[in-house]
Formats: structure tokens, C-alpha cells, sequence
């Protein structure tokens, strides 16, 4: 395992690559998102000002010919974090992104791995990684052809599983 910068990680997003996101965490703590994420919780409006950098790079590189595609596996009922990304999804989707939802139960026969990834087209392996207080770690390149092929077919997997966030009703 490589850690590798903001930057390093940015640079990954090139046209005609295929951007995959595999979120498998009911809840997250990205220190920019605590602020919001308890406006939310109290019911307070939010200008989502601090997405901007996000929205805008997303815009940036889909524009260019990226393709980014997340698929988020949750617990049904969800989380709190999790009926905030629903909140959130649109604004990603208007900046490009492809964002799925599949329920934990519908992937108990997948053998997930143990950390979120980015995959990059099929070879290039990202990992999420997080502290042990669940905080951001930042990101790490995993260049073992056996974790990349497994993390390439929990992909697919998960992928032609998913249900595109606009269709997808929780259960619960």
C-alpha cells in the first residue's frame, strides 16, 4: 500500500477513464461535512457552499470524459448520515456522477472487501482509508493483482446490482 496525495489522487480522473466508488460505511466522519451534517440534524438550511470544490472538480473532469460511478451499500433503515447523502445525491448526479444504492441485505452473498476503493478503469487501485475514530486517512494506491482482480469483480457485482439513486425506495 502507497499513500498518495490530495493532488496525486485528483490527477487519477482522466478523460475516457472509468471512476468507480465503493462506499460500504452506514456512516462517515469527513470533518468538513460535521458542521452541515448537524444543520441537517437540527433541521437548519444549508447554502452548500462547502460542496463546491467537489461538485465543481466532478463537473470538471465528467465534462472532460470521465466516468464516475458510486454505488453506496447501506443498511436498511438507513442511518441519519446515510438519509443525508440521499439529500445530497442529486447535486452529484447534476454534476456527473452515476450514484447507486444497494441495500446490505441484497449483498450478503458478495464477498465485500475491507476498505472503500476507487477503481479506476480495472487496474488501478485506490483505497479509502480511515482512522481508527473513523475520520478521513486519506487515500492509498493497492497494486496486488489479487486484491485489484477481487476488488474489480466486487465492482462488477455490486454494480449490476445496484439501483440508480433516483429509482431506489428504502425499505424501512
Amino acid at each position: 500500500m502507497n499513500p498518495i496525495t490530495s493532488r496525486e489522487f485528483e490527477s487519477l480522473f482522466r478523460p475516457g477513464v472509468r471512476a468507480f466508488h465503493l462506499e460500504m460505511r452506514d456512516v462517515y466522519r469527513v470533518e468538513q461535512e460535521d458542521v452541515p451534517f448537524q444543520r441537517w440534524i437540527q433541521g437548519l438550511p444549508d447554502d452548500y457552499s462547502w460542496r463546491e470544490e467537489w461538485l465543481s472538480f466532478v463537473r470538471a473532469v465528467t465534462s472532460a470524459g470521465t466516468v464516475i460511478q458510486r454505488v453506496r451499500i447501506v443498511t436498511e433503515p438507513h442511518s441519519d448520515y446515510v438519509r443525508w447523502e440521499r439529500e445530497l445525491d442529486p447535486q452529484n448526479a447534476k454534476a456527473g456522477e452515476d450514484i447507486r444504492y444497494l441495500p446490505r441485505a441484497q449483498a450478503s452473498d458478495i464477498t465485500l472487501p475491507a476498505e472503500d476503493c476507487w477503481l479506476f478503469d480495472d487496474d488501478q487501485l485506490v483505497l479509502s482509508l480511515f482512522k481508527p475514530d473513523g475520520r478521513s486517512g486519506g487515500y492509498a494506491t493497492e497494486d496486488d493483482p489479487q486484491l485489484v482482480a477481487q476488488y474489480r469483480a466486487v465492482r462488477d457485482e455490486v454494480w449490476a446490482r445496484a439501483i440508480p439513486y433516483a429509482e431506489y425506495h428504502p425499505a424501512g
